[in-house]
């Protein structure tokens, strides 16, 4: 069975299918057009589906299209450089954030070391909004030590509250506390369960 290329039309539909997260329309893009096409597409700001998907919130959408899209799509820049993973900070969607970090297959952590164009990752863009959950979370599971070694992270005995401070490309410093944690919490853990 040949698939059919699509047509600027289609593609504009596509686009407008992941905006609003119908999920049906995409399913029938991909049986007609195949899904190597979700790869190569992009709007005119250089946007892919998963910029569409994760700006506006859409979960259900990304879970589908996560294992049918190459895992380079997840770190795809657009003409801002931002990333899939800024526009979900941006636009504080934490279960869109988490799936992009943890998908088996993408690039990890180390999409939340990615820049874009105003010298901001995904974690400058939750602290810019003012997305506490995001930002927390980003600082939980983000490789803070350069030599890439993942460790078990366990507070001090006695340590009621930790302070956090993070300064961006911009020079700015932003604070956090994260309060003391029972003695089997590890920190770098799910924040939902802190």
């Amino acid at each position: 069975m040949s698939v059919s290329t699509p047509t600027a039309e289609d593609l504009d539909e596509l686009f407008i299918s992941c905006r609003y997260g119908d999920l049906e329309d995409i399913q029938q893009f991909v049986d007609r057009f195949g899904a190597d096409h979700l790869n190569e597409i992009r709007d005119d700001n250089g946007n892919t589906v998963l910029h569409m998907v994760c700006a506006n919130g859409h979960t259900e959408v990304l879970e589908y299209l996560l294992p049918k899209v190459s895992p380079s799509l997840l770190s795809a820049q657009n003409e801002a450089k931002s990333t899939p993973l800024h526009w979900a900070a941006v636009n504080s969607h934490l279960s869109i954030a988490q799936a992009l970090v943890r998908y088996r297959s993408g690039p990890g952590i180390t999409l939340i070391d990615i820049k874009n164009s105003a010298g901001r990752s995904p974690l400058g863009e939750a602290e810019n909004v003012g997305w506490e959950e995001g930002a927390k979370w980003f600082v939980e599971v983000m490789n803070l030590d350069d030599g890439g070694k993942e460790e078990e992270l366990r507070p001090a005995n006695g340590t009621e509250n930790i302070e956090v401070e993070i300064q961006d490309a911009e020079g700015q410093v932003a604070k956090m506390s994260i309060g003391s944690r029972s003695k089997d919490q590890t920190v770098g853990g799910d924040a939902s369960t802190t």
